[in-house]
């Protein structure tokens, strides 16, 4: 299984911090060198644009071959998703005025095509443009950090 990860869910991953929590990070390289843990430019660009930690910053630096490029089956991916009013409410209006990044639609697309799972902290709202809404429109599974580890049997 493939899981695709959203800058909240990275983002989140800073609390563990590598000299604390060793394990959490080995089992992520052992994903990471599996090929099975990935996420997409956009959320690097993020990352890159937002306060995180020093942890954080060295490791995206470090595994930058995660976040990949948009193939063509993406970016048509992501338009079918604007293409329903309602999810273009994915970028926020701040988002587009600054010209800043948005990584969302990219997210869910690249799960989608490559048969993934999304990991975000984002959560269903009712009548929103939520990653899990969008997920639950597609049938694209999505799950947080918690049932990430819950599904890789990690126990500490």
């Amino acid at each position: 299984m493939i899981y695709v990860f959203d800058t909240s869910s990275l983002r989140a991953l800073q609390y563990f911090y590598p000299a604390v929590f060793k394990q959490i990070w080995e089992n992520l390289d052992k994903l990471i060198t599996q090929q099975t843990f990935i996420s997409c430019r956009e959320v690097l660009n993020e990352l890159e644009k937002q306060n995180i930690s020093n942890d954080l910053s060295r490791w995206a630096k470090k595994n930058k071959n995660i976040f990949t490029m948009p193939s063509h089956e993406e970016f048509n991916f992501v338009r079918e998703i604007f293409q329903i009013r309602h999810f273009q409410g994915l970028i926020g209006e701040k988002q587009r005025l600054k010209g800043m990044p948005v990584a969302d639609p990219f997210v869910i697309a690249c799960a989608k095509v490559k048969k993934g799972t999304v990991v975000t902290e984002e959560r269903f709202a009712d009548n929103g443009a939520k990653i899990p809404n969008v997920c639950i429109h597609f049938k694209i599974p999505c799950v947080n950090l918690e049932g990430f580890m819950q599904n890789q049997g990690w126990r500490f």
